[in-house]
This record gives structure tokens, C-alpha cells and sequence, in this order.
């Protein structure tokens, strides 16, 4: 696997954009689910939603996650120096979060393709905040290769009186 260090750049060119099609997903499908939810009795609409659904998740956001998974992965073989690194440590603890985000995105959208989903659309516009701050928390750790305390405690301080204000908010 030595030959691939010469390629280290390509594949971290590779992740960020496989990063950036992940993340697609993350911040436009609870957008779909709003729609989704607002206009369920507006059926064409709904279907249309619903084939937007099933592209962002299957065509470009999960691939693009198994992508990023593959090529980060690869990147810290080649590079295992950065497993000694607090940022980089908890970095991959935001990963992980990432994930199951990702998965509960697919858990929503098959209640609501089953039209058993009894989320509201509140819900999801204050659950479309969650991949802002895990983006955020990554972007910072990774640009400033440290974990800026205060930084991470007010953004996620800040980003939960956000949610609490979507949630709270009389319709």
C-alpha cells in the first residue's frame, strides 16, 4: 500500500468531495420531509417528494457516505500519525454521529413512505439544524487541528436554543 502515499492528495480531493455530496443529503432531505409532511394530502406532490426522496438518499448521499467512510479510512492508513491527534480523535467521534444521522434519515423515510411517520414538519425543519453543527464542529476541528473548547460548547449551545426555538414555536 506504500504506492498510494504518492496519491494522498488525490484521495483527500476525492473525500472532500465525496464530503460534500454526503452532506447534500444531510441538509436537504429533512428539507423533503418538511414538504413531505406539509402537503400529505396533496398526493401528486407528495409522490414527486417521494421519487426526490429515494434519488438523494440512494443515488448521491448514501453512496456518497460509503465513499467518504472508504476513502477517510484509506487516508488514515496511509497516514496513521493521525490517530495520535485529539482533533482528529474527535473528529471521527462527530463521524460517527454523522452516520447515524444518516440512518435515521433512512428510518424517516420509510414511516414516511409506509404513511406512518408522526413527525411533524417542526420537527423536521429543528432536526435539519443537527448536520449544521456536527459540519461546523468538523470544519473547525480540522482546519485548526485542535479542539477549540469554548468555540465547540457556544456553537452547540447556540445551534440548541435554535432547535429549542423551531420546536417551541406556535404554528
Amino acid at each position: 500500500m506504500e504506492f498510494l502515499t504518492q496519491y494522498y492528495t488525490g484521495i483527500l480531493a476525492f473525500h472532500i468531495i465525496a464530503v460534500m455530496s454526503w452532506m447534500t443529503l444531510l441538509f436537504y432531505m429533512p428539507r423533503l420531509f418538511v414538504y413531505h409532511v406539509e402537503n400529505i394530502d396533496k398526493k401528486d406532490f407528495v409522490e414527486v417528494v417521494k421519487i426526490q426522496e429515494d434519488k438523494i438518499y440512494n443515488i448521491i448521499g448514501y453512496p456518497a457516505m460509503i465513499a467518504t467512510i472508504l476513502s477517510g479510512s484509506l487516508m488514515l492508513f496511509l497516514n496513521q500519525t493521525l490517530l495520535n491527534q485529539p482533533w482528529m480523535l474527535a473528529k471521527l467521534v462527530i463521524l460517527v454521529f454523522m452516520i447515524l444521522y444518516t440512518i435515521t434519515l433512512k428510518y424517516f423515510r420509510l414511516k414516511l413512505l409506509a404513511d406512518n411517520c408522526t413527525k411533524n414538519g417542526q420537527f423536521f425543519r429543528a432536526y435539519n439544524e443537527i448536520p449544521t453543527i456536527l459540519a461546523i464542529l468538523i470544519v473547525t476541528f480540522v482546519i485548526t487541528k485542535s479542539i477549540p473548547l469554548y468555540f465547540s460548547i457556544g456553537i452547540t449551545l447556540f445551534f440548541s436554543f435554535v432547535i429549542y426555538k423551531i420546536l417551541t414555536k406556535k404554528v
